[in-house]
């Protein structure tokens, strides 16, 4: 049976990080919306715009868009044994999309693992970082997982950068809207007995052992 695993946690919990490590060793694809989004942004339609102006702003894009996207790249090749989401889904309407569409494939979510972190943590770990200017997915953090060499990636030696919604302000933002929109989704997916609560503010190293183990036991 496939293997599908939503990672959710506030911004700043550390699922990008958890997700390379999960990839890995799984070798699941790792799906992100904001992804899909960032590389829309890069177009000069008027959709793509519009996405810019909402994503920077740290409001979440409209149900719609994200599932039919969402959708399309659950059919793609690569993606056929299952994947790990990260930034989907955020409301419960898009849970539901998302539980009609793999029951129309025949599957399920595997397992929800929620990475809890207090906001005061979040919020230090965002102001310091940085993301890869070629993949998004490179992520790192000044305090806890900085590059060997300031600025550059560690993996394709691109410089770094510091992702526009990531300023105080958007951050802050980002956090409300988790508190008020996505925090239902994790009950949501408690009552589905697939939740997963994991402490992300240990090492890195045990948070990835905790979601490791959490995921055999679910299969």
């Amino acid at each position: 049976m496939s293997t599908y695993v939503i990672l959710m946690g506030m911004q700043g919990a550390g699922k990008g990080t958890q997700a390379e490590v999960l990839a890995e060793k799984t070798g699941l694809p790792h799906v992100t919306s904001g992804g899909m989004f960032r590389e829309i942004m890069k177009q000069t339609t008027p959709l793509a715009r519009q996405i810019a102006t909402l994503y920077n702003a740290g409001n979440l894009i409209p149900d719609d868009l994200t599932i039919q996207m969402i959708a399309a790249r659950l059919q793609t090749s690569d993606a056929l044994g299952g994947v790990i989401l990260d930034g989907f889904p955020r409301t419960v309407p898009q849970a539901t999309a998302l539980d009609v569409l793999l029951r129309g494939m025949g599957t399920k979510i595997t397992l929800v693992p929620y990475f809890v972190v207090s906001e005061d943590e979040a919020l230090r770990r965002l102001s310091g970082r940085w993301v890869c200017t070629i993949n998004d997915q490179h992520i790192y953090n000044l305090q806890v997982n900085p590059p060997n060499v300031a600025g550059i990636c560690d993996i394709d030696g691109a410089p770094l950068q510091i992702r526009k919604d990531d300023t105080p302000d958007a951050i802050r933002k980002r956090i409300d809207t988790f508190k008020a929109e996505t925090a239902p989704v994790l009950d949501y997916y408690r009552a589905q007995g697939v939740l997963h609560e994991i402490n992300a503010e240990q090492a890195i190293e045990q948070v990835s052992a905790d979601v490791l183990s959490a995921l055999e036991a679910a299969k």
